[in-house]
């Protein structure tokens, strides 16, 4: 069955001072993929101009804006319909420039130390198969508490795994360097959830998946302690959270920002 979602994203920067010089890199345009179309997309920058489209090594859909000079606001508004299938969070054999030997690599991020090494050696059973993750996912949630605003976006694995709170992207990199701490190939997936007590959100969504012999990959939201299904809508995938972010850049000058995030999902 076929469940279309309805996404209103707008994402909204303020300076206290004109920027003189700033490149931003959005990965807010769903792609298709198994159990996942894209029925209707539209992308709006006010503040700012589009300069390029193109699919990065990760076969996201990456658009670079440029900034008007002299902006102290930058409006992002992204919305549309995407058609969802329940795959039970198969997604299939591994496709992309990315050669799958490379989400085996840990990063900044995901770099496994001792709290890690040590969530990773609770789980037993046969290593990489889909009950062995789960159980890992299982774990992960139960002793890395949800606590929103506890964590910031540069927490690694393991600052997470030490002070034993975090949120999803906290759960995902620490679930992703347990993985490649056994050798197995993981990605981090950012993207949107449709809630069940709730059609506004303040922020997007991130899970992880992870490849399986036979199967190829396979989702986890630790967070909620589930495979994804007909709720999700994935964004963009990495390594870590630094090549899947809905919104990444670089900018001059010594203004101060600040964020404010719309996004409703229904549907």
């Amino acid at each position: 069955m076929t469940h279309r979602l309805l996404i209103n994203h707008k994402t909204v920067y303020d300076y206290d001072a004109a920027v003189p010089y700033s490149l931003l890199q959005l990965r807010l345009t769903p792609r298709g993929r198994p159990g996942q179309q894209i029925e209707d997309w539209c992308l709006d920058i006010e503040g700012g101009k589009i300069q390029v489209q193109y699919k990065d090594h990760n076969d996201n859909h990456l658009t670079l804006v440029s900034l008007n000079p002299g902006t102290d606001q930058v409006v992002i508004t992204c919305q549309g319909a995407v058609d969802v299938q329940d795959t039970q969070g198969v997604i299939g054999r591994h496709s992309g420039p990315a050669q799958l030997w490379l989400f085996k690599r840990q990063t900044r991020y995901t770099e496994a130390g001792r709290q890690c090494k040590a969530l990773a050696e609770r789980v037993h059973g046969d290593v990489g198969s889909v009950s062995w993750l789960h159980d890992l996912s299982a774990i992960v949630r139960s002793t890395i508490t949800y606590e929103i605003g506890a964590t910031n976006a540069y927490w690694r694995a393991e600052d997470a795994a030490k002070a034993g709170h975090g949120v999803c992207q906290d759960h995902a990199h620490i679930f992703i360097a347990c993985c490649r701490l056994k050798g197995i190939a993981a990605r981090y997936v950012s993207g949107y959830l449709l809630m069940d007590d709730r059609t506004h959100q303040n922020a997007s969504h991130a899970w992880a998946e992870a490849h399986v012999d036979g199967l190829g990959w396979v989702g986890f939201d630790i967070s909620n302690g589930i495979s994804p299904d007909h709720r999700y809508v994935c964004l963009a995938t990495g390594l870590d959270y630094g090549e899947a972010a809905p919104v990444s850049g670089l900018r001059y000058g010594q203004a101060q920002e600040k964020l404010a995030v719309h996004l409703s999902v229904q549907q």
